[in-house]
């Protein structure tokens, strides 16, 4: 066989749709179960219910700023804020208080006990579903439940217990900070007292009457003095923003490694830490679903927990950072007070070293108060402001929409699971029917035959076919045979009279009924025919003509009978029988190349075609002999029946012997099953003789089959 036909072609769609109607009840049966099975799944899932509130979530900015009117009610769309709301929503300080509300650990225990929380923390995260209105401050809480009341409550809680911790932690920040300012202010009121003191002290020692402020020379002094109420401002800015800083890093540090969690989506908008804190809830997701199904003590629990503790430890150390970030600030802004204050210090030093003697002291003195007096100016200013502000009506959370409960389920969805069995069962059964045709090396098509075997299609026969004595000349399967005869005699590959071989690789492959309907439709044009039949061990011929099978081929070869005396003439004009005779005990010498070499000669003389029917080629000795002595052989090969290695052996086998092959009939082909076939079918089918011609003779009707 050449390089180039053993190369498999390119398929083409129609190749794929071939192989998917030819193997179409595969394909309907695993799409049959698989529909079945899925719908029959469908129906003992329990239903779920679910229910929807809807909350629109805002910036923490008061909704009337009298300070700052420009950003009153300011609420601008930012993703990174609602991504950091949607992992506080599901944080544990949030489902905590949802779960003791309503009572969810009694609800959800068994004969009247409590689950862990943690447990039933984890029930409830993994009923929850969180999303965002596409470019909106709104969010979608979803709590799906077996009871639609219970689904309902858990959607209307969380969204109260979410908007109750936003309101109570912002106030609480309020409330914490503006008793760190009242404190500082309490400091600053006891040091302006003494610099008022000081002052006084000594206007009185140096019998001071007019005010520095008022004495000649002040204009002299007036650039010195713009300098020094520069750095004072600059200063009291400084020490403010030390304050904040400093009130901020204590309350960092006041708080747990909890708290300090739970509060990170407030400290930080960084990327790293919101993904680990979403992988810590994917995690929590996770082994919700696992301990509901295996329990705590399965390997793949214990090592999602152990992924899920070393994330928390990972998450602490970020944590951590952030907080010696906010010391830092703290220290950054000490430092920035301190270098302004001794910068202060050396102007003020200046400013004395040109004053009079006099009243360097006082001028000290009273700069210092001043000083003092400023800065406790600032701090009860910052403090009303911010007590005003604490009062301004705040909505970092509206409830736009309360949960009701549902009266349709959300799950199981019928329609979509049937579709969706539908998918999977197409899916698996081409995937089926294409690996079945994968291992199926049988011949399938004519394209299959002269790829592999190299030998042209002369004939392509039907199932279902029988003996054309018994169907008539004028069936729509004698044209088939007709067609074979016509390529017979128009193949290079041997003459168109003489002796033909009609043998095949394999039993059981319809080489008995090729053979009879080829020397039929012979005799049915004229031609002088003698059917042959030598297949010994398992002879057919004379079952399908009805005549005696006692004496044949073997008591001619073993020259017990003269051939011309076991000759029999049919009832089909022209065709001539020669039985193969009853096998004797030992087939040792029956079929000897010289006797038979000499039987072909005898016969060629006598009949224009003498078809003979064979045994099977591999495996039984008997072929090769016959063969060896024919003027051409017609190789028969049965649609999808042996894998193709088969008759490639038998094509083999004859390249070896040396015999003129006329071609192959590819037979049984199921023409309905492969739309390969069918333009054939279509034709021959409707295709009507309109001859006169003469009664078919009347046989047995026992007399059918195929070898």
């Amino acid at each position: 066989m050449s390089e180039n036909q053993k190369k498999e072609t390119a398929l083409h769609f129609l190749d794929y749709w071939r192989v998917i109607r030819s193997r179409k009840e595969i394909v309907l049966a695993v799409l049959f179960l698989v529909v079945i099975t899925g719908t029959a799944y469908t129906f003992t899932l329990p239903k779920i219910y679910a229910a929807q509130s809807r909350i629109q979530v805002n910036n923490d900015s008061v909704d009337i700023d009298p300070f700052n009117p420009a950003m009153s009610g300011a609420r601008g769309y930012d993703p990174y804020f609602l991504r950091t709301q949607f992992e506080i929503i599901q944080s544990k300080p949030i489902l905590y208080e949802v779960i003791n509300r309503l009572n969810l650990q009694e609800i959800w225990g068994k004969n009247g006990e409590k689950i862990q929380k943690e447990l039933a923390y984890k029930i409830l995260l993994s009923s929850l579903d969180v999303s965002q209105y596409r470019d909106t401050n709104l969010i979608s809480l979803t709590a799906k439940r077996q009871d639609p009341k219970e689904a309902a409550r858990i959607a209307n809680e969380l969204a109260d217990v979410y908007r109750d911790i936003r309101l109570d932690l912002k106030y609480k920040e309020m409330t914490r900070a503006m008793d760190a300012l009242s404190r500082e202010l309490e400091k600053q009121q006891e040091k302006v007292d003494l610099a008022q003191q000081r002052v006084e002290q000594l206007r009185q020692e140096l019998d001071i009457t007019v005010l520095p402020g008022s004495y000649a020379g002040q204009s002299e002094n007036s650039v010195e003095k713009l300098r020094l109420q520069q750095l004072e401002g600059d200063r009291i800015a400084a020490r403010v923003e030390m304050l904040v800083a400093k009130a901020r890093f204590e309350q960092l540090d006041a708080m747990s490694d909890e708290d300090l969690r739970t509060a990170s989506a407030y400290l930080t908008q960084d990327p790293f830490v919101e993904a680990m804190r979403s992988q810590i809830k994917d995690y929590d997701v996770a082994l919700t679903s696992m301990l509901e199904t295996y329990g705590a003590n399965y390997p793949e629990v214990k090592k999602t927990q152990a992924a899920r503790d070393e994330l928390i430890v990972k998450l602490q150390r970020a944590l951590g950072g952030i907080k010696k970030g906010t010391q830092a600030q703290y220290i950054v802004a000490k430092s920035k007070f301190e270098a302004l204050e001794e910068e202060l210090r050396g102007v003020k030093s200046s400013d004395q070293d040109s004053q009079r003697d006099k009243f360097v002291p006082f001028n000290k003195a009273q700069q210092e108060f001043d000083i003092q007096r400023s800065i406790m100016t600032a701090l009860k200013s910052r403090i009303a402001q911010e007590g005003i502000t604490l009062k301004v009506p705040r909505t970092p959370v509206e409830i736009v929409d309360s949960a009701e409960e549902s009266t349709r389920p959300v799950s199981p969805n019928l329609i979509m699971n049937v579709l969706l069995s539908i998918f999977i069962g197409l899916g698996s059964g081409i995937g089926l029917a294409y690996f079945i045709e994968y291992l199926d090396t049988s011949i399938k098509t004519a394209d299959d035959v002269e790829r592999w075997i190299e030998l042209p299609v002369l004939g392509l026969i039907p199932q279902k076919v029988r003996p054309l004595i018994e169907e008539g000349p004028d069936s729509e399967h004698a044209e088939g045979y007709r067609v074979l005869r016509t390529n017979m005699a128009f193949t290079d590959s041997g003459p168109s009279r003489g002796a033909f071989a009609v043998l095949s690789g394999g039993a059981g492959e319809g080489k008995s009924t090729t053979a009879f309907n080829l020397a039929y439709v012979c005799a049915q044009q004229g031609e002088k025919v003698l059917l042959v039949d030598a297949d010994l061990r398992r002879p057919v011929q004379h079952t399908i003509l009805g005549v005696s099978n006692r004496f044949g081929l073997t008591n001619v070869l073993l020259r017990d009978v003269p051939v011309e005396e076991t000759i029999k003439t049919t009832s089909v004009p022209n065709l001539h029988f020669l039985p193969s005779g009853r096998l004797p005990r030992t087939s040792l010498g029956v079929l000897d190349p010289k006797r038979i070499s000499e039987l072909v000669h005898s016969l060629k003389l006598k009949y224009d075609v003498i078809v003979f029917d064979t045994p099977p080629l591999v495996g039984i000795s008997d072929s090769a002999v016959i063969a060896k002595e024919m003027d051409g052989v017609l190789l028969v090969v049965q649609y999808r029946k042996y894998p193709r290695d088969l008759i490639i052996r038998a094509k083999q086998m004859l390249d070896t012997l040396g015999v003129p092959q006329v071609g192959v009939v590819l037979n049984n082909i199921n023409i309905m099953r492969d739309d390969y076939y069918y333009y054939y079918h279509s034709y021959y089918s409707n295709y009507d003789y309109y001859r006169s011609q003469e009664a078919n003779p009347v046989v047995s009707q026992g007399a059918q089959g195929q070898a």
